[in-house]
């Protein structure tokens, strides 16, 4: 490797806080041209990190990279509703912290006055509380309680054949205040019922148009199967959606793993029933995303961290396959035969 303020891929994706795919990609879509080290190994150094944090933050703005390819050309037209959207999360942001500062006004306030707070009240005053579900596990676990907190913006279910995840889906969506679950159902006849929904309102056809052509632009394919994700995506509510690849190709999930990942607060947190590694990428889930995995002996799910070496990183890793291999198990279903009286 040359010498100076020069990094490797592993450095500058680290430094950047994404993985060296999204490097290579951006690198592949002509946004990002790396030099070379004497060894032909890519190096990069501060013009290049300058240059890739712009199209990290532009990306966390939830544009897709021909987006991106425009407004670094000087084209600023689709920057203003990826601010707006930005403007609007953290304005909601503000809004709550503004709620904790007014409780917190009124505790020294009676704290001023002699009295004690009341119990419940100190309750929330740190910082808005994440939201949290509990419940008692359904068929096949047998009735264990089951408590998530901290629900972030993406939460990934994955497990093996068998192991329970689409019930586990389906009571997360149960309790979820205004929970909406996305079954496979949306397939039928090619997605009529999202086209129905397309062809009676005009602003949802609008919206999803314009994530279309983004992913498009991507290299996603346009597709009944597509439409109907982003129909149903298309919810302030949370959604918890069943096999999120189904009926997709590699490039399309590759697209749509990353538009989730940068999609940002709009709407409710998602919740990814998956066994694909294009949606599930363990090298780039963030801060705000969380993992549950489903054992194949049927223990209580568990939450998983994204990182070698941690509790049921390499069940998880083993549960994934790339597109290609996903597409030659479609369809296949764990079947248990009746038991013999």
């Amino acid at each position: 490797m040359r010498s100076g303020p020069f990094v490797n891929a592993a450095e500058a994706a680290r430094r950047l806080g994404v993985s060296p795919k999204a490097l290579r990609l951006y690198e592949q879509r002509g946004l990002l041209v790396p030099d070379r080290s004497t060894a032909g190994w890519r190096v990069y150094g501060p013009e290049h990190l300058g240059r890739a944090a712009e199209i990290v933050a532009l990306r966390q703005l939830g544009l897709g990279l021909g987006q991106v390819a425009r407004v670094l050309d000087g084209d600023p037209r689709e920057l203003e509703p990826a601010l707006a959207r930005h403007q609007a999360v953290v304005e909601g942001q503000i809004r709550d912290l503004s709620g904790v500062a007014e409780r917190l006004r009124s505790l020294r306030g009676k704290l001023a006055d002699g009295a004690v707070p009341a119990p419940g009240e100190l309750l929330g005053v740190l910082e808005p509380a994440a939201p949290a579900i509990a419940f008692d596990l359904p068929w096949p676990w047998g009735g264990e309680p089951f408590d998530l907190r901290g629900i972030g913006r993406l939460t990934y279910i994955t497990g093996p054949l068998g192991s329970g995840k689409t019930r586990l889906a389906i009571a997360i969506a149960a309790h979820l205040p205004g929970g909406v679950f996305l079954g496979l159902d949306r397939l039928e006849a090619d997605g009529s019922a999202a086209l129905a929904r397309l062809a009676s309102d005009p602003a949802l056809a609008a919206r999803v148009e314009s994530v279309t052509r983004s992913l498009v632009e991507d290299g996603a394919c346009r597709s009944p199967a597509l439409l109907a994700l982003l129909v149903g995506l298309d919810a302030d509510a949370p959604v918890v959606i069943d096999m999120v690849e189904q009926g997709l190709d590699q490039m399309t999930q590759d697209a749509l793993g990353t538009y989730l990942r940068h999609r940002g607060r709009q709407g409710g947190p998602i919740f990814l029933m998956t066994r694909s590694s294009a949606i599930l990428d363990l090298a780039a889930v963030g801060p705000d995303e969380a993992i549950l995995y489903c054992p194949a002996n049927h223990s209580p799910p568990m939450r998983v961290a994204p990182y070698p070496g941690s509790a049921g990183y390499e069940s998880v890793a083993t549960c994934l396959a790339p597109p290609d291999v996903r597409a030659r198990t479609e369809g296949v279903i764990a079947w248990r035969p009746p038991k013999v009286a």
